[in-house]
């Protein structure tokens, strides 16, 4: 297996490809896929050198196995990261970095900007382990300063947000954390490292559900942290202890996933930012939430700090009637026939979701208000169909609401 210490020089495209290439014996082109539970040894005394960490290699695939060592590997290289830890999911890889790292008494400072079930491992288990944590508007820098705390450990930020597109400057928020020594985590699933570096801004940690962009076809769900090798150390124990693992299999899918990630993001980008300079223009549509839009209160930062402004945009609607209630949304998500009804985003597949009721629906209506989260609002992560295709499916939406 190629280190990906070795392809630092490559270019993200070259490296979705060769980086971590896993070959065998038997010198399949292919990476090789290790469905096994278990590896056998030579001898005991093999066996015990593997156990006690003395002697390199495989032990039980709960934490060392060779696919998805490479996935970890290949990801870590892609992000301009020493070393990547691949969870079985991205909220287990977020729970796992935060619960690894943290004790009791410990705080974090969050954008109030947030994938719904983040906020609930905030809400209800932050609490319930007796750690604390601020949520604070994304661009307001002055409130994050004013929300540190003698034990503030970690900021935790993911730009663009979910599902509204905004962006913080990561290279703000990682020198006033380092003030303070206070770590950055940044959520870099809706860029990928084919849109977005966030390590080389300044951040410490990049998360990622790999269920997303990282796949591409809505195949496997997986997770992953990225960052410095001594620091994810303690997050590779808490993965051993706890059995949150990634299978081989889901690893051998995102690795093939990942050889087409670049060019993949170039025509999410290209799509995206068509339908919403569209929608932006058409009747019944009240405003767009997407960061390539000069209109958007964050494009100047996403242009500065992306090389593209992704494949997720968001849009509230208004009917002919006036109302901004959430039977407009759903009527305009049902009168859609081609794009898929489901709240997975980062597909090839054009797929369209109500916010309110399904990714933030348990978030209570405060919480929701001070998201942006209103019942008019629908999130659209735009797939790699023809854009005239698409287009129509929004008309048809929006000849269901009156126009």
């Amino acid at each position: 297996m190629n280190d990906d210490n070795e392809s630092r020089d490559l270019s993200l495209a070259t490296l979705a490809i060769r980086s971590a290439e896993l070959r065998t014996d038997e010198m399949a082109h292919s990476e090789t896929l290790f469905l096994t539970s278990s590896f056998v040894y030579e001898s005991a005394a093999q066996a015990a050198g593997r156990f006690d960490g003395s002697q390199p290699g495989n032990v039980y695939s709960r934490f060392s196995n060779p696919t998805v060592k490479a996935f970890e590997q290949r990801l870590a290289a892609m992000e301009g990261g020493e070393r990547a830890v691949a969870f079985g999911s991205g909220m287990g890889a977020i729970f796992g970095l935060f619960f690894a790292l943290m004790s009791p008494g410990e705080h974090v400072v969050s954008s109030r900007s947030l994938f719904g079930t983040t906020n609930t491992v905030f809400r209800r288990y932050f609490t319930k382990f007796g750690m604390e944590y601020t949520l604070v508007d994304i661009d307001d820098i002055d409130a994050w300063r004013n929300a540190i705390q003698p034990k503030t450990r970690f900021f935790y930020i993911e730009t663009p947000s979910n599902p509204l597109a905004e962006v913080g400057d990561i290279r703000a928020l990682a020198e006033l954390a380092h003030e303070h020594n206070i770590e950055l985590i940044v959520d870099n699933c809706f860029c990928s490292p084919a849109v977005q570096k966030p390590l080389a801004l300044g951040a410490d940690y990049v998360v990622h559900s790999a269920t997303k962009y990282l796949d591409g076809q809505g195949r496997c769900v997986g997770g992953a942290v990225v960052g410095k090798h001594e620091a994810l150390e303690e997050v590779f124990a808490f993965l051993r202890a706890t059995g949150a693992s990634l299978s081989p299999f889901n690893a051998w899918v995102f690795l093939k996933g990942l050889e087409t990630l670049p060019i993949r993001m170039r025509a999410h980008c290209e799509n995206a930012l068509a339908l919403a300079q569209w929608l932006e223009q058409q009747e019944g549509v009240d405003k767009v939430f997407y960061a390539g839009l000069e209109s958007h209160p964050s494009h100047k930062l996403a242009s500065q700090q992306q090389n593209g402004f992704g494949g997720v945009l968001s849009f509230s609607l208004v009917d002919a009637q006036g109302s901004k209630e959430r039977d407009v949304a759903w009527r305009f998500i049902d009168a859609t026939e081609m794009i898929s009804i489901t709240a997975n985003l980062g597909d090839v597949k054009t797929t369209i979701t109500h916010p309110a009721s399904t990714t933030h629906g348990r978030l209570t209506a405060e919480e929701k208000q001070e998201a942006g989260i209103t019942e008019n609002l629908i999130r659209l992560s735009v797939g790699l169909e023809d854009i005239e295709d698409l287009k129509r499916e929004m008309q048809r939406g929006l000849a269901a609401i009156g126009y």
